[in-house]
Parts: structure tokens; C-alpha cells; sequence
């Protein structure tokens, strides 16, 4: 955990410092830069822009690739592009705009400003929504569970009633962490309401035009019309590409485009506010604690920790087929941005690439990375070393929830509790990243000098430990037991649990492919998209009766048998 004493202050906001020259370094950090970018840069793949801030200066800054292929129109730094889940420091610092003016306050209790919202016996705080610890269920991951996917035409109007059909809170308020876009669409309605505006219009006229933001929307609607932006791609293994719609009802959560040049504005106003006050800008980097008094490392839309030991403030973001990465470095004044349409660009892993290159001098790096570094090379992983590290590992706050890792010749692979296999990528002996969405893992060795643990570093760290035991195998009168058709009244959403020809079970419903079910202990089984995880409950007398369905960020909903 870092310090924020002097966050708190403001006055790491004034350093001054010599202007920063690339050659002042022992390596040329402009030639790793474009060795990163270069294999998006083709006029035959969507690409991105990247950018690298040190002392308030723009120190490097390209675009590549494209932005719209069916048009040819090349990706530049001043393309509005999707970023996703970025977009909620935005939607924090409107909230801390209104406290300002004494129009809310951070202590208000939801229900003040939504009435129509569930009374759960419990306080649901505004900053439990801002610090993802207010015990709803997300309401992506939920309506996924009941059938519909993230392109569907998913209304904001349909957030309030599914929260409406929850029976209950997923944890105390405040209690833990949950990363949650429920809390953050929820936030977006609480501005038009205490400001009688429509939120992108709120926005625009309180946020982006005062900053000078000219070319930086809030997405109303995935069909709007945006001059020049960059269309999304989802991109496969063999440069199958197509073209991909924006997440619909992604409001307050999501769904901002903006720009480089956009951007680069924002981001002097952290250091010299033009809007909002320095202790507002200051609490945006100040994590919210939890009730037991430990930290979420979560502050205003941002979250807050180290990379080598330079302290580091920063948010990624992942829409349908765009990704972004914010990273900003308050110590040096230095940020790295990186924004794609490519789906298959690992935006917070080469902003970390980025940001090792040219900050290096202000961080802790190891010899190997200093010597990567000085040889200007992408870090090469000889996949027969990662034998050592394969096998299942258990993450400790959400047990059940299992990530594998296997080798396959040249080519290695994760795959969590209830979805697909995918393949992640060596950025150094130990640690891992992912492409398909913004997520690393770092491997650790016991004592012995044997791995034993990970931490997977996504929306925070979550530790997990490597299980040694086997998992359960059922007999076929027990596997019997489950079979039948299922409905939750929450999603009101049917599944059938049947056998397959070659006799494994299966999870089917009339919109997804047949999805396998994996046994891991008794009563408890993975499956795959939409729902990860099922843990059955049984009657008095043994009999199933129906399953808890989970799927990461939303948790033990009933389905009961019918």
C-alpha cells in the first residue's frame, strides 16, 4: 500500500523539474515505442495512438493503424475513439463538481435521489458507489446470465428494475470490493437528477467544453453519429476481423469517445486545475476504505498503487472491441494513454511497456529489465519454462472461482471458472497478460522455490493459491440428480440441465451453444459464458431443488427446478 499523505497536499502538483530529454537515458525509448505499435501499424488492421507525458510535456506521441477499414481512414491522435471504462474518473469528478456546489454529497444515501431503488435494510451510499463496494449486482454480468449479450439492445431503463428483482444485498455496503458498472450507471442517473439534465448534455457543458475538450462525447446510443471515430474491430487469431457495435447502456460506466489531444487536457487539469478544486482533484487519488478499515486501493474512478515503485494513478477500459489505458505518474508529472479499436491490442500492457521505456530512470527495475531495455528487445519467454508454473489456481476471496493454466507446445493458456480458454502472453519469467480483456497474473514462488501462488491484476489484486487436490467425479445416478429445467424469477431466465450424446452434462439455453459443466467438488460445477460457477442447494430429504449462479461480479442467483 502506498502513501497519500502528500497527495492529499497538492503539492507534488508544483515540482519543478528539468525538462526531460529521451537521450538523457541509457536506452532509446522511442525505438521501443515503435517496435510496440509496429505490429498494429498496417493498413489492413485497426490500430490505436499512443501518448507519453514526463513534466507536463508531450515527450512522444503516434497514431497507427486504422481507424475504419470498410473506408480506409487511418487512425490519428485526434480520432475520438471508445474508452471504455476510463470513462468513469469522468463520472466520478461530475459527482465531486456537485458536491462542490453543495448539490449532493458523497454521504447521501442512494435512495435520496433514486426513491424508486429497493430498500434492503441496509444504507447504499453514493460512495459506495463510486468505490464499488455497495452490494449490487452488475448489471452486464447479470443480463448476460439471462440470456442477452453485451450488443444487445440493453436499455438504461432496465438497470433500475433488474436492481428492483434483486432480493438482496451481495455484501454489506462497504464491506468489499466488487467492480461493479451497476454503481457507476447509477451515478450517471443521480447527475441527471440533481442537475435536471441530461447527462451527456450535463457533461458537455460542465466537464469538456470548460476543459476545452471539444471533440470528448458521452455515447447516448451505439447508433449516434460521431464525425470521424474510430469503428471497433474484434479481431481473431488469424486477422478475421469484423466490425463490432459499442455496449449499449454503457452511460456513466462507460461509453465516452474522446481524443489524444482531448486527453491531453484532462490530464493537465489534474496538475493545474482549471476546473474543480485541488482538494476535489486530490480526493480523486485517495482510496476509499473499507469498513474494516483496510483499503480498496479504488479512489474517484481511478485506481491507485505503484509500477516499480514509482507511484502510479491509473484506469483501463475495454468496450465490446475498444480498449484504452490511462496511466499517470504523479511524482514526475508523466502519463502514458493508449487507445485501440483493436480488440486484440493489449492496451494496459504496453502502456506499462510504455511507461517502463521512458521513465525507467525514476523506477526500481531489476538487471533483466534493465538489460531488456537496453537492448531494445520485446522480452522473449521460452514457453517450456512455464511448465513449472501450470496447474489450478484458487482465488482466496472468491472461492470456487478457479483459474487453469496448461501449455500447448508454443503457446500457453488460461482459463478461469466458467469461461473460455484463452491464450496470455509472457511480459517477464513471471508475470503473464491477457488480450481479450484488460488483465495480467503474476506468478509467485514459495520458499522452496516452487510456485505456489498468482495474483491476477484486474480491477485490483486478487490473490490465489495452487490446489493440489483432484477435482470431483460423479457417478451417473448422481449426475441424474441434477437434470431438469431450471428458472430464476431475478433474471426471468429458463436453462435446461441435460445429458450430451457422449454422456457429459451440459447447461442449455435457446440463445447460447450447449455449455459444458465441469464438476469441481460435490454440488458445485463450472460451466462457461454466460455463467461461470453453479453451486446446487438441496431440500431436507437431498433432493436438488435448484443452483446459485455466479458469474464473477454477480453471485448466487437462484435458479430453482421446475
Amino acid at each position: 500500500m502506498i502513501s497519500i499523505a502528500l497527495w492529499l497536499t497538492g503539492l507534488l502538483f508544483s515540482i519543478n523539474a528539468q525538462a526531460f530529454e529521451p537521450h538523457e537515458l541509457p536506452h532509446n525509448p522511442v525505438a521501443i515505442a515503435k517496435e510496440l505499435i509496429a505490429e498494429y501499424d498496417s493498413t489492413n488492421l485497426p490500430g490505436g495512438a499512443v501518448m507519453v507525458v514526463r513534466e507536463g510535456d508531450i515527450i512522444f506521441s503516434e497514431s497507427f493503424g486504422m481507424a475504419n477499414l470498410a473506408y480506409g481512414v487511418p487512425f490519428k491522435l485526434n480520432t475520438p475513439t471508445n474508452i471504455g471504462s476510463t470513462s468513469k474518473q469522468f463520472t466520478a469528478f461530475a459527482l465531486l463538481l456537485l458536491q462542490e456546489q453543495d448539490k449532493l454529497s458523497l454521504e447521501d444515501d442512494i435512495r435520496k435521489h433514486i426513491p424508486e431503488l429497493p430498500d434492503f435494510g441496509e444504507k447504499v451510499l453514493l460512495r459506495h458507489l463510486v468505490s464499488h463496494t455497495s452490494g449490487y449486482r452488475e448489471y452486464l454480468n447479470s443480463f448476460a446470465m439471462g440470456g442477452r449479450f453485451l450488443t444487445d439492445n440493453i436499455r438504461r431503463e432496465e438497470i433500475i428494475p433488474l436492481i428492483q428483482r434483486q432480493p438482496s444485498l451481495q455484501n454489506t455496503p462497504g464491506d468489499s470490493f466488487n467492480y461493479n458498472n451497476t454503481g457507476y450507471a447509477l451515478l450517471a442517473k443521480v447527475i441527471e437528477r440533481v442537475s435536471g439534465e441530461d447527462f451527456p448534455d450535463w457533461m458537455k457543458q460542465n466537464v469538456f467544453e470548460p476543459l476545452g475538450m471539444h471533440n470528448t462525447l458521452v455515447l447516448k446510443n451505439p447508433g449516434q453519429l460521431i464525425t470521424g471515430k474510430a469503428q471497433g474491430y474484434s479481431v481473431g487469431p488469424a486477422n478475421e476481423i469484423i466490425a463490432v457495435p459499442d455496449i449499449y447502456a454503457s452511460m456513466g460506466a462507460g461509453g465516452i469517445y474522446s481524443t489524444m489531444e482531448d486527453l491531453e487536457k484532462w490530464i493537465a487539469n489534474f496538475h493545474q486545475p482549471v476546473l474543480g478544486h485541488m482538494e476535489t482533484l486530490a480526493s480523486m487519488q485517495k482510496p476509499f476504505p473499507l469498513n474494516s478499515g483496510g483499503s480498496t486501493q479504488y479512489a474517484g474512478g481511478l485506481m491507485i498503487g505503484d509500477l516499480n515503485g514509482l507511484k502510479m494513478v491509473q484506469h483501463g477500459g475495454a468496450d465490446a472491441a475498444h480498449r484504452s489505458a490511462l496511466l499517470m505518474f504523479p511524482e514526475i508529472r508523466g502519463t502514458v494513454v493508449v487507445q485501440s479499436n483493436n480488440s486484440r491490442l493489449p492496451a494496459q500492457a504496453m502502456a506499462i511497456k510504455l511507461a517502463e521505456a521512458f521513465f525507467a530512470d525514476k523506477m526500481e527495475l531489476d538487471n533483466a529489465s534493465k538489460e531488456s531495455l537496453a537492448d531494445g528487445d520485446v522480452f522473449v519467454y521460452e514457453a517450456e519454462r512455464f511448465d513449472a508454473i501450470a496447474g489450478r489456481y484458487e482465488l482466496e476471496a472468491a472461492p470456487g472461482f478457479v483459474m487453469e493454466f496448461t501449455r500447448e507446445e508454443d503457446k500457453i493458456y488460461a482459463q478461469a471458472t466458467g469461461q473460455p480458454r484463452f491464450e496470455i502472453f509472457a511480459s517477464s519469467d513471471t508475470t503473464f497478460y491477457l488480450t481479450v480483456v484488460e488483465a495480467s497474473i503474476t506468478f509467485h514462488k514459495s520458499e522452496e522455490g516452487e510456485f505456489n501462488a498468482m495474483t491476477l491484476h484486474q480491477n485490483g489484486n486478487h490473490r490465489g493459491v495452487r490446489l493440489t487436490e483432484p477435482a470431483w467425479e460423479p457417478s451417473e445416478d448422481e449426475l441424474a440428480m441434477y437434470l431438469g429445467q431450471y428458472f430464476s424469477v431475478e433474471l426471468e431466465a429458463f436453462y435446461t440441465i441435460d445429458l450430451d450424446k457422449e454422456g457429459r452434462m451440459v447447461l442449455m439455453h435457446r440463445r447460447f451453444a450447449n455449455i459444458p459443466l465441469k464438476p469441481e467438488t460435490k454440488d458445485q460445477f463450472t460451466a462457461g459464458f454466460p455463467i461461470m460457477e453453479m453451486t446446487f442447494v438441496r431440500d431436507e430429504a437431498g433432493q436438488v431443488t435448484g443452483f446459485k449462479a455466479s458469474s464473477g461480479r454477480s453471485f448466487d442467483i437462484l435458479f430453482e427446478k421446475q
